[in-house]
């Protein structure tokens, strides 16, 4: 709450050409008890008085020479960030009166200054002011708290989204690192290609979600040594339709892409992928992306049906081929890039091994 000793002791800038009516003024007030007053007889210092000493009240003539106080207060809205102009107008012409309110001003006091009307619109304007300052900083006070809060909201809730993330990977033969792996992959992936901060900061989060859909593929199939048989592939490549339907139906920017991401990781830009056998441009960015950074981190992976393969011969089978994966499953740029700065992915494999 605001009492008498915060108005009396509110910052108040006198600015008037005149000195005896800056002496006046500046008497007035401290006879009332105000004891944080300064005073200027130059305009063009006003605004930076009021950077430096953020004033409570500012006593303006509107009638000065070189810069007057219309001018003054077009410079001050230029500073003052919270949009209220603590300016309090002194005039000898009726008619500047309304346009001083429309202006900026707050209130005005008329010359002659008779001392009950000075007094009166001094603490009036000091008390809303302060008490504008004391709303401000409550609201920001508030505005902190939920930012804490949705900082803490988030912070679980992509916990949560990890904790299912790895449900699904201890059912594989992979662990926790795989998943920090991907992350990592995709985030960088998507700087080099020049995407802006929020896909970045989604693909982190959801590229791990790629096979949340293996949690519902029998250990028989998802954990067999050898090949597939028809049967056995078949129901193997269900996980990723699986996993978009795990994900699918949120309103989380994060779950949205994960099951993007978890349906279409398959798919290959030549068209021969799967589950829909999606071509080019039609497959999602994210999904374009996740596709050769999990070809990557698998062939750098042991697997039931093969050992891990150094990362040269991970590049080559990439850039060259190899039968089961070629170049032209990747999108050209995507592939050009992920080439030219394959040193980085290495470094992060070796970084999150088992």
């Amino acid at each position: 709450m605001i009492n008498s000793s915060d108005i009396l002791h509110g910052k108040v800038l006198i600015v008037d050409d005149q000195e005896a009516n800056v002496f006046l003024l500046d008497q007035m007030l401290r006879d009332a008890g105000y004891d944080e007053i300064t005073s200027t007889m130059v305009p063009g210092e006003v605004c930076e008085l009021h950077l430096k000493n953020c004033y409570d009240l500012i006593l303006l003539d509107l009638q000065m020479p070189g810069m007057d106080g219309f001018q003054v207060m077009e410079s001050l809205k230029e500073i003052e960030t919270g949009s209220y102009l603590p300016v309090l107008a002194i005039t000898a012409q009726p008619g500047h009166k309304l346009h001083a309110l429309q202006a900026g001003a707050k209130d005005f006091i008329s010359k002659p200054f008779e001392l009950s009307e000075v007094l009166l619109r001094v603490q009036n304007m000091l008390e809303v002011r302060l008490l504008h300052k004391e709303l401000h900083n409550y609201n920001e006070l508030l505005e902190q708290r939920v930012r804490e809060r949705t900082a803490d909201l988030q912070e679980s809730y992509l916990e949560t989204i990890f904790t299912m993330t790895l449900a699904a990977e201890y059912k594989d033969e992979d662990t926790g690192a795989h998943v920090k792996r991907i992350s990592y992959y995709s985030r960088e992936l998507a700087k080099l290609l020049g995407l802006d901060d929020e896909f970045i900061d989604k693909i982190f989060h959801a590229s791990p979600m790629h096979d949340i859909g293996k949690i519902g593929i029998p250990d028989h199939v998802l954990l067999k040594p050898g090949g597939f048989i028809p049967d056995e592939w078949e129901i193997m490549k269900g996980h990723a339709s699986m996993g978009a339907k795990i994900l699918g139906n949120s309103k989380s920017p994060y779950l949205k892409m994960g099951a993007e991401i978890a349906l279409n990781h398959h798919e290959r830009w030549d068209g021969g992928g799967y589950p829909n056998g999606r071509r080019g441009e039609f497959i999602p960015l994210s999904a374009r992306i996740m596709n050769i950074c999990d070809i990557y981190d698998a062939l750098r992976s042991k697997r039931p049906y093969k050992p891990a393969f150094d990362h040269l011969k991970a590049m080559n089978i990439i850039t060259h081929g190899d039968g089961r994966t070629q170049p032209e499953h990747f999108d050209p740029t995507i592939l050009a890039v992920f080439k030219q700065n394959n040193q980085l992915f290495r470094d992060i494999f070796e970084s999150y091994m088992e």
